[in-house]
């Protein structure tokens, strides 16, 4: 028996959009996200992008529907503004998220020298700054974002706060309790949405903290997620798609409504 789905975390890029292939939307999941929100369920974006680049995915993209809330940066809780078309913060989250994070890199300030000396000395990799504070850094190939980040997990051993995310070659350095499965548990807090209730889909490293089964009973994946998000899902005793992106999200979906009805898109 499958419990019903009252609130969906679903990651953008790699998941519901395809950058690969066409058509970069499923329509079957698009429609099928649709009625679910028809029938009450909450939809949240959850991902890396800011506010803006999200709102820019969303025109983009052409999205035929609106999420109810935004979880962007990996960090930040938002809904709907009041006047209609802005986001606003839901809570005192982003207030305390950007406190935390002021505070953890004044004090990893000499760790985060240490990388940057690290990266400027041993590879090509682009250091992205926000003002004077460093952001993270775009490395060159997958093989040059390993070695840095075994390097981080070595520097950052004295100061466990220091955390990082990364998708693919992007890597974004944030406060330990700061992730996308750590924004789900607050919105899903403020909602009153308990974790059986809560589906969420995502494809890369950085959205392996929400679907681990601890915040979200229905972790999924589409079959283009890496190796190391299908071993999460699979731990959680989540689904693991045969089809790519949306295609694979819908299936997920399909799967824990327990609806027979088949999704477009190819393995």
């Amino acid at each position: 028996m499958h419990s019903a789905i009252k609130l969906l975390s679903i990651d953008f890029d790699g998941t519901l959009v395809s950058r690969v292939s066409e058509p970069v939307l499923d329509a079957q999941c698009m429609e099928l996200i649709r009625e679910l929100q028809r029938a009450g369920a909450i939809w949240a974006i959850n991902t890396g992008r800011s506010v803006d680049l999200l709102e820019s995915g969303l025109a983009d993209f052409a999205f035929p529907i609106q999420p109810d809330f935004i979880l962007t940066t990996e960090r930040d809780v938002f809904r709907p503004g009041r006047d209609g078309d802005k986001w606003e913060p839901f809570g005192d989250w982003n207030e305390r998220c950007a406190r935390d994070h002021a505070e953890l890199f004044s004090s990893a300030h000499s760790v985060l020298a240490e990388v940057v000396d690290f990266v400027n000395k041993n590879t090509k990799a682009r250091l992205i700054y926000e003002g004077e504070r460093l952001e993270g850094f775009v490395a060159e190939n997958d093989e040059e974002i390993e070695r840095i980040t075994t390097f981080i997990e070595l520097a950052r051993a004295r100061h466990p706060n220091l955390d990082y995310q990364r998708n693919t070659v992007y890597l974004r350095f944030c406060h330990a309790d700061y992730h996308k499965g750590a924004a789900l548990a607050e919105l899903a807090r403020l909602l009153e949405i308990p974790r059986e209730n809560i589906f969420a889909s995502g494809d890369h490293h950085n959205d392996i903290s929400m679907l681990d089964g601890k915040v979200a009973a229905m972790p999924s994946c589409p079959a283009n997620a890496i190796p190391d998000v299908q071993d999460a899902v699979r731990d959680a005793g989540g689904y693991v798609a045969q089809k790519d992106f949306g295609a694979g999200v819908c299936e997920a979906l399909l799967h824990f409504t327990g609806r027979a009805l088949s999704c477009s898109g190819a393995r």
